[in-house]
């Protein structure tokens, strides 16, 4: 049934709270030693709805020379700006509004990409519903946090733990 359907952000961030340099790079996150595909194919594959700002998409598109990583789902791309893209529908409209109406229609989990402003957006209006968090073991100091201040505050529960080598995701279901 669609009312099962979550909206999931799947993310890797470094100890102190990053999820990328300032100027985009994750250099440092591909340093660090996996095991296998630290459990992105698992995850994929509970997914058919993927979510992404404007930022996230170009950085994308730059770093697969145009290719769409997420061929065979439905991918929406948040933006101010309008674009065509064969592969891609971009949204204009409330995310709010958006997500609610994609949550009514049959289909597995929808999966939140990132960037930074997409996911402080959901979260200030309480559209996540688990976050699936990896750690890398790495301190950066400074760059885009994956939680920035706001008004907004969600309880945990973790549902659980998983070791990929040197990274660890830790699962957590937003309590209603």
């Amino acid at each position: 049934m669609s009312q099962n359907r979550k909206v999931v952000l799947f993310i890797a961030q470094s100890v102190d709270g990053y999820i990328a340099r300032e100027d985009d790079t994750l250099d440092w996150l591909f340093k660090v030693a996996g095991e296998g595909d630290n459990g992105y194919s698992q995850f994929y594959e509970t997914v058919d709805t993927i979510v992404m700002g404007r930022r996230t998409y170009d950085w994308i598109m730059e770093h697969e020379k145009g290719e769409n990583p997420y061929k065979g789902k439905e991918c929406y791309v948040f933006s101010s700006a309008a674009s065509v893209s064969n592969e891609m529908t971009f949204v204009q409209e409330d995310p709010y509004t958006f997500i609610e109406k994609v949550k009514e229609d049959d289909g597995k989990d929808i999966w939140i990409v990132g960037g930074g402003e997409m996911i402080h957006s959901f979260m200030k209006k309480k559209l996540i519903d688990e976050y699936r968090i990896t750690l890398a073991p790495t301190i950066l100091g400074k760059g885009i946090p994956l939680f920035k201040r706001g008004e907004y505050e969600h309880e945990l529960v973790l549902k659980g733990m998983n070791r990929y080598n040197q990274f660890v995701e830790l699962h957590y279901e937003v309590l209603r």
